[in-house]
């Protein structure tokens, strides 16, 4: 099979952009194809980005483009319902000169990487939904829904967890995997309530799970993962009014000893609600030219913190390989043996997380025991507990030789 010289990314949110960057590169002149046609809409909430993360991001010369994104979040703070402190853990590390992770808009995030890509010289284009692809000797076109098309050597699917690309690959490839807690944030100024900066405040409620964090503003970012055991129907969560959504919460949050219900009662604007999806364990990464990354290939729950900088270190080291092989189908094996272990254990661990939140009456006193054990453990044994997620650093220059196991 020809080298890749020329490659379409299917998916302009956080793997897009970064495998765009880092297959050009790599010497692969690439473009961008987004289903959404407004892609600066305000897309999901916000996220941490981890240093291994932003480590990744460097690799590619692109970390400058956090600079003015976001705030830093060091450490983790988590209480029960009753206000009680389980106990305290960092959130990874710092990377040498210092920098920690970092709580920015999801919003942010896909702009800030869209526009260092579009500084680059790269080509993106919008509403542009895949439907199918062909298959030729000279290389792979898609189809799109506007009935357009794009020809190139490889496609590479980073179209999110309900990625048609996948289901190209792989017809029988197993669908998301229903997580039984929902997610919902938002934004607020709740001046009677003191709340550390720079740090999350997590609550494992009598009824639901909260986080928080403060912004520099003194803005309260928030989130809350209501327990739901059986998966909403199509466009059940999307029905549901912002009333319906703050009454709820409010009920979950009334009878814990912390500041969740104030600063829900306190939030302006439209509240809305989505279910959490996850990947488990997918057979087919690919198949002749066409690969995925992200969480089209392997989404975890936010619950891990890690779903961002699982993409994008995907996008790096999937660069790096279509640079060391020549054949498409050698550079996307020695890709898997880079990265399948690895996520596959951050998306178990996103798992069990967010297990511990739906957590029933008698599991959630169990787990209340139980977890000042597991977080002193943790902070114990300090970064070392989790050196293998975050002081992961891909290095650019280093050759890939073969397909190797991470």
């Amino acid at each position: 099979m020809p080298a890749a010289r020329t490659a379409l990314v299917i998916g302009g949110g956080v793997a897009g952009p970064v495998a765009a960057m880092a297959l050009q590169k790599a010497g692969v002149a690439v473009s961008v194809h987004e289903a959404r046609t407004d892609p600066d809409e305000d897309v999901g909430s916000f996220l941490t980005l981890q240093v291994n993360g932003i480590s990744a991001l460097r690799a590619i010369d692109a970390g400058h483009v956090l600079a003015d994104v976001g705030f830093p979040t060091s450490a983790m703070t988590f209480r029960s319902g009753t206000g009680k402190v389980l106990g305290e853990v960092s959130t990874g590390e710092p990377l040498p000169d210092g920098t920690v992770g970092i709580t920015l808009k999801r919003a942010d995030l896909h702009r800030v990487l869209r526009e260092e890509a579009r500084r680059r010289g790269i080509a993106f284009s919008n509403g542009k939904r895949l439907v199918d692809v062909s298959e030729a000797p000279e290389g792979i076109t898609a189809v799109f829904a506007d009935g357009t098309t794009a020809t190139a050597d490889v496609l590479v699917g980073a179209d999110g967890i309900h990625s048609r690309v996948r289901t190209i690959i792989d017809p029988g490839a197993p669908r998301a995997r229903y997580v039984p807690v929902l997610n919902i944030g938002g934004y607020a100024r709740v001046p009677d309530v003191e709340l550390p900066e720079g740090r999350y405040e997590m609550v494992f409620g009598k009824r639901a799970f909260f986080g928080q964090a403060v912004a520099p503003d003194g803005t309260v970012w928030w989130f809350a993962n209501p327990p739901r055991r059986d998966e909403p129907a199509p466009g059940e969560l999307s029905a549901m009014t912002t009333e319906q959504w703050r009454d709820w919460l409010l009920t979950l949050f009334a009878d814990d000893d912390t500041p969740a219900a104030r600063i829900i009662a306190a939030t302006p604007g439209e509240l809305r609600g989505w279910a959490i999806y996850d990947l488990p364990t997918l057979p087919n990464w690919y198949r002749d030219r066409l690969v995925l990354v992200g969480d089209a290939a392997h989404a975890t729950s936010p619950s891990s913190g890690q779903g961002a900088s699982m993409a994008i270190e995907d996008a790096v080291e999937l660069g790096r390989c279509l640079r060391d092989h020549a054949d498409p189908q050698a550079a996307f094996a020695a890709f898997v043996g880079l990265r399948r272990e690895r996520v596959e254990k951050v998306v178990a661990a996103g798992a069990r997380t967010s297990n511990y939140k739906a957590a029933g009456p008698i599991a959630r006193r169990i787990r209340d025991l139980l977890m000042p054990i597991f977080l002193k453990r943790a902070a114990g044994t300090g970064a070392q507990s989790f050196a293998w997620l975050h002081r992961h650093r891909i290095d650019w220059d280093a050759p890939v030789t073969a397909e190797v196991t991470a």
